[in-house]
């Protein structure tokens, strides 16, 4: 199995919007540890998590910098960039557009699908490309 081209795969499918595609590379017992607010760390609460994310940025990308597989984990290096053109997590739209650095680990089964995700997201560079918090002064 290759795990890589799956991950490969998740950043395509949320790129054309294929969130149930997407989803079925989630096993049932798929644990987020990279947790949204008032979203459940499962395979249910990422479905409804994207399907927010393309509601407020339509025009979504993800574009992989770098896959890494290693063992049973894959780590990707994704940039993901968009128009933030609808509400997104209780703000309002800004008509904006963002492009931040996201960092995925992955944990696959021998059933080929992803079971546990960890990430890291430039959720603090986002709001700053949005207006929404202030950029501060270089350090």
């Amino acid at each position: 199995m290759d795990n890589g081209a799956t991950l490969r795969r998740f950043y395509d499918l949320i790129t054309a919007r294929d969130i149930d595609g997407f989803a079925d590379l989630l096993a049932d017992d798929f644990v987020e540890h990279e947790v949204a607010p008032g979203l459940e760390p499962t395979k249910a609460g990422v479905k409804e998590f994207f399907t927010m994310y393309i509601a407020a940025f339509p025009d979504l990308r993800f574009e992989p910098e770098d896959i890494l597989p290693s063992g049973d984990k894959v780590v990707g290096r994704v940039r993901a960039t968009g128009t933030n053109t609808g509400d997104f997590m209780g703000m309002p739209a800004t008509g904006k557009s963002v492009s931040v650095e996201a960092i995925d680990i992955i944990r696959f089964g021998d059933d080929g699908l992803a079971h546990e995700h960890w990430g890291v997201f430039d959720a603090l560079g986002m709001m700053q490309q949005l207006g929404v918090v202030p950029e501060g002064p270089p350090a």
